[in-house]
């Protein structure tokens, strides 16, 4: 995909593909020259990864899943999901703390790609990113940052901030 370079037609792509604030986007990639682009995207996609605020049928989905084969990778967040709600705890309770859990290890996973952060001198040299590619799959352009915006990207559109009770 040829990505637009008219300002216009990027901020309408931007929109279409559901960010706020989408000219904000298309400008700072235009004129700073910052792949936004791919920034939206990875980012979008990963927060899909995240739980939905107000689902939570994938407890049910872990707890099944634990009963079915207790010893299983991943099986204890099954028996702990199921102990937590029959000790009274809310579904929604628990949905926050892992959201805002897996929120903060979007975070963490996103400052990594654009700083190891090795405290050992020897690996001083050593490194990685994420790169926007080329049709060949060649590396163009590193895309950093992306912790910077994570928040931005938060599907609620509040940021990780709570909802508001009603009344």
């Amino acid at each position: 995909m040829d990505i637009p370079q008219d300002l216009d037609e990027l901020t309408a792509l931007f929109e279409k593909l559901g960010a706020r604030e989408p000219a904000l986007w298309a400008r700072s990639q235009l004129e700073e020259g910052i792949p936004q682009l791919q920034r939206f995207l990875f980012l979008r996609q990963a927060w899909r990864d995240v739980v939905c605020e107000n689902d939570t049928n994938w407890m049910q989905a872990h707890i099944q899943r634990a009963q079915k084969n207790p010893d299983a990778p991943y099986a204890g967040v099954g028996h702990a999901l199921q102990r937590c709600l029959d000790s009274g705890a809310s579904a929604q309770d628990l949905n926050d703390i892992v959201r805002g859990m897996q929120a903060e290890l979007l975070f963490g996973f996103c400052y990594l790609l654009g700083d190891p952060m090795f405290t050992e001198a020897e690996l001083a040299e050593l490194g990685w990113g994420l790169f926007e590619v080329d049709g060949d799959g060649k590396p163009v352009q590193p895309i950093g940052g992306l912790h910077e915006s994570v928040l931005d990207t938060d599907p609620t559109g509040r940021e990780m901030r709570p909802r508001k009770e009603p009344g």
